[in-house]
Formats: structure tokens, C-alpha cells, sequence
């Protein structure tokens, strides 16, 4: 891989290609995305200091260390990456005197609405160009009925003021969609609110919020009503403890190195420390019906989540058809899942994907596009793709990818070019730097070359 061009004026651009040997080596990814999101907020409203090892260093996270510290949390970062978070106490937090910049964090603006929801203030977000096409009324919608006001663009769109409300009103809210920002953003409003709100989730989706919750110290319960869904709910006026917290590694992230040690030729990796929530491994089991060969080892538990380092081998892999219930615990790993199945022996077909159309880009459509653009054979439907894979013989390349602002399209494109024959350029990689600084890097030290 290379710098095709380095020009700040530029995107910048980068072409990747099929290394000489296989990718060969240990490494690990960054820290987990959501919970590095969650940790710094629950964090903020403890009532003392926190400490947080292996916090996720990339623009989204730090969007909402940003917004906390504006809302009086004093959050700092040591010589050795460990972050110090001075908690407000549930309810402490203060006006920001300006907008609340969420960069291309769609993460840190619903979960920060529902945090902000029983605080007597008034915020706006504002966001990317990416971002700000992403609609908000799925949290709107909910955290309206507990009282907060919003006044947001057309189509719900940031940018988007609100004002919270004190006393905020308990619900009871049944998830329409499967969502785990929305069931937290719904919580967290939850925290400040007298009460019990309750959150019934018809499908299961991450529980990063449970989990961290309860290690703070939040009266929270989760059951099951008659119909088999889970209740999770939260008794309001809560007082957190401070916490000792060590993130894992984003099992989001490692899907690149993961995948790519499938399907690149020789290849023997391992990635350490990985989470392995069963919330977030749907990528792993899809994976591992394909064909692949991936072997847990080492498993462990850490800050309450459950860990593990994750070996590849580069593996032939067969079609499969995913099964729509499993999306929640791989919605973030589909684009990289498609480049697997554009290799695969037959055909793949992916249902129940329309969480795809409304993620940082319509992750459907730019991956059909892309993937044509280098010679994959892909049919875009409703709700998924139907990809007829090469059988393992390495993609045509030679196009250029589109990434629409979107990091994992970015990513996802960087590991089809090491099975190509004329490589892959990617239109801007800057995107990447939200979730997976490094990553180049990451990818070099595996042996993937110019």
C-alpha cells in the first residue's frame, strides 16, 4: 500500500495491494468503540474520579470527551494513556456555552441526547457532512415522551437543539428497531429521572450499557416478558461509583485484520485481547460457517466483558445466507463481511440489512457500487446484497472506491485490494482516523506491502 497522493489540500488517498507473502504476525486493535463511548459518560456522572485504561483514542471517543469536558466533567489523559474522569454526579452536568461539535459520531449524539434529556439545559449538536444526514427521531421520538423538547432540521436531522427537562417522565418503551444506542440513550435519560423507565427489546441487541451500569453501581434489572424479549429497567435519581475500567479491543475493528487473514494466501495472524461479548461476535460465527479457520484462545474476562485473542489462517471459504436475527451482533461488520463473501466459493446472500441504508453512508449501496467498480459480482436487493464469490482467485481491481465520509467502506476496500491484481484506491482515508487510528500501520506490520 501506498500514499498516492499526501497533499493537505487533497483527499488523501491510498492504494492497496496483494501483499508478496501472506499476512503473518500479532497484533491487537484499539479499544472498543462503544464501550470507550460509554465509559467516559458514565464516568462523568460518578460522583468522583474514574480511571479508564485502553480508551479508544479516535476522533469519535474523543467528540465526547469534548462535550463533557464543555458540560464540566474534568477529564485528562496521562503520560502512559490512561484517562481520569472527575464525575459530576448524576444530574451535576452544566449549560455548554456552545455547540456540541459531534464530528461523524452518530454514537455520541444519541447517547449524549438521552444523557442531556433529564438535565435542565439547553444543547445543539452539530456534526460532519455525513452525520448530519443521519436521522435522529428514532431517539427524538422517545425521549420526547419523557419531556425533552427538540427543534431539529428538516428530516430530523442535525443540526438539532434540545432542552432537557427536570423532573423527566418514566417510560415504558418498546424498541421498534433493534438499536443499542437507542435503549441506552432511553437509560441514560433513565439516570436522572424519579422513577423506574424500562426498555423492552424485542431482539437482543450489544448490552455494553447493562453491563457497564452495573458496575457503577445503577439499580437496573433485566428480565423477560412473556414474549420472550428483554426488559431492562432503571430506577432514577442514581448514584454512581467511580470505576476502574479497562476497554477491550474493538471487535469492530478487528474484523480487518481478521477477515484479511482469511483471505490473503498464507496468511497465519492473531489478534489480541479482542471482546468477544456474545452481543458483538456475529461476525466470528458467520465467519466460522463460511469455512473459516479461527480458534479462540487465551479467554478471559476483563472490566466485565468477556476477552479472548482471536488466530486466522487463510482458509477457502463457501457462500453462505446470514440469518436476519444475527444482524444486531455484526451490523458494523457487514461491509468487511461482503469482501469476504466476494472471495467465497459460490454465493452469499444477505437479508435483513435496511439498519445498513442509514449508517454513515448507505452501506448497501456504496458497498454494491465498490464492489463492481473492482469486479465483483454483486446484486444490490431491498434489504442486503446477493454476491457470486471468485472462488478465491483474487478480484480484478484497478478501480477507485468511493467512501462517502464512511470508515468502515474505507477499510472494508483496503482489505479487497490485498486480493486483488491491480490494487484498490481508496478516495479518501481520512474517515478512519474516527475509529481505527493506526490502521495502516497495523496492516504494514502484518507484511501487507506497496
Amino acid at each position: 500500500m501506498h500514499a498516492a497522493a499526501a497533499d493537505d489540500s487533497q483527499n488523501v488517498t491510498m492504494t492497496f495491494h496483494a501483499p508478496g507473502g501472506g499476512l503473518k504476525g500479532v497484533v491487537s486493535v484499539p479499544g472498543d468503540k462503544s464501550i470507550s463511548h460509554r465509559a467516559l459518560m458514565f464516568s462523568a456522572l460518578a460522583t468522583g474520579q474514574s480511571r479508564i485504561e485502553g480508551l479508544l483514542e479516535g476522533e469519535d471517543v474523543l467528540a465526547t470527551a469534548a462535550a463533557l469536558r464543555a458540560m464540566g466533567a474534568r477529564i485528562e489523559r496521562d503520560l502512559d494513556g490512561v484517562w481520569h474522569v472527575d464525575g459530576v454526579g448524576v444530574g451535576g452536568l452544566l449549560q455548554p456555552q456552545q455547540a456540541l461539535d459531534m464530528g461523524n459520531s452518530g454514537t455520541s449524539t444519541r447517547l449524549l441526547m438521552g444523557l442531556l434529556a433529564s438535565h435542565e439545559l439547553t444543547a445543539t449538536f452539530i456534526g460532519d457532512a455525513s452525520l448530519s444526514k443521519r436521522p435522529m427521531g428514532r431517539v427524538t421520538e422517545p425521549l420526547s415522551r419523557m419531556g425533552a423538547e427538540f427543534t431539529a432540521s428538516p428530516g430530523g436531522r442535525l443540526p438539532l437543539t434540545m432542552r432537557g427537562i427536570v423532573p423527566a417522565v418514566p417510560i415504558d418503551y418498546r424498541l421498534p428497531v433493534a438499536s443499542a444506542q437507542v435503549k441506552s440513550a432511553i437509560l441514560l435519560a433513565g439516570l436522572n429521572t424519579p422513577g423506574i423507565t424500562r426498555v423492552i427489546e424485542p431482539e437482543p441487541t450489544r448490552d455494553h450499557s447493562e453491563r457497564m451500569l452495573l458496575g457503577f453501581g445503577a439499580d437496573l434489572t433485566i428480565a423477560r416478558d412473556e414474549d420472550g424479549a428483554r426488559v431492562i429497567a432503571i430506577r432514577g435519581e442514581a448514584e454512581l461509583r467511580p470505576q476502574h475500567i479497562v476497554v477491550p479491543g474493538d471487535p469492530s475493528s478487528a474484523a480487518f485484520p481478521l477477515v484479511a487473514g482469511l483471505i490473503v494466501p498464507g496468511s497465519d495472524l492473531t489478534v489480541t485481547g479482542v471482546g468477544i461479548n456474545e452481543t458483538r461476535i456475529g461476525l466470528v460465527k458467520l465467519l466460522s460457517a463460511m469455512g473459516g479457520d479461527i480458534e479462540l484462545l487465551n479467554e478471559r474476562e476483563e472490566g466485565g466483558e468477556p476477552v479472548a485473542d482471536i488466530c486466522v489462517r487463510a482458509s477457502r471459504l463457501h457462500g453462505v445466507e446470514n440469518n436476519p436475527a444475527d444482524v444486531p451482533a455484526m451490523v458494523d461488520e457487514f461491509p468487511v463481511a461482503f469482501i469476504a463473501a466476494a472471495l467465497a466459493e459460490g454465493r452469499s446472500v444477505f437479508r435483513g440489512l435496511h439498519e445498513l441504508r442509514v449508517k454513515e453512508s448507505d452501506r448497501i449501496a456504496v458497498m454494491a457500487q465498490g464492489l463492481r467498480a473492482i469486479g465483483g459480482r454483486v446484486e444490490e436487493t431491498e434489504d442486503g446484497l446477493v454476491i457470486d464469490g471468485t472462488g478465491g482467485q483474487p478480484l480484478a481491481g484497478g478501480g477507485s472506491v468511493a467512501t462517502h465520509l464512511d470508515h468502515r467502506i474505507a477499510m472494508s476496500f483496503a482489505v479487497a485490494g490485498l486480493v486483488s491484481r491491480e490494487g484498490v484506491t481508496i478516495d479518501d482515508m481520512r474517515p478512519v482516523a474516527t475509529s481505527f487510528p493506526g490502521f495502516v500501520d497495523l496492516f504494514r506490520s502484518l507484511g501487507a506491502g506497496a
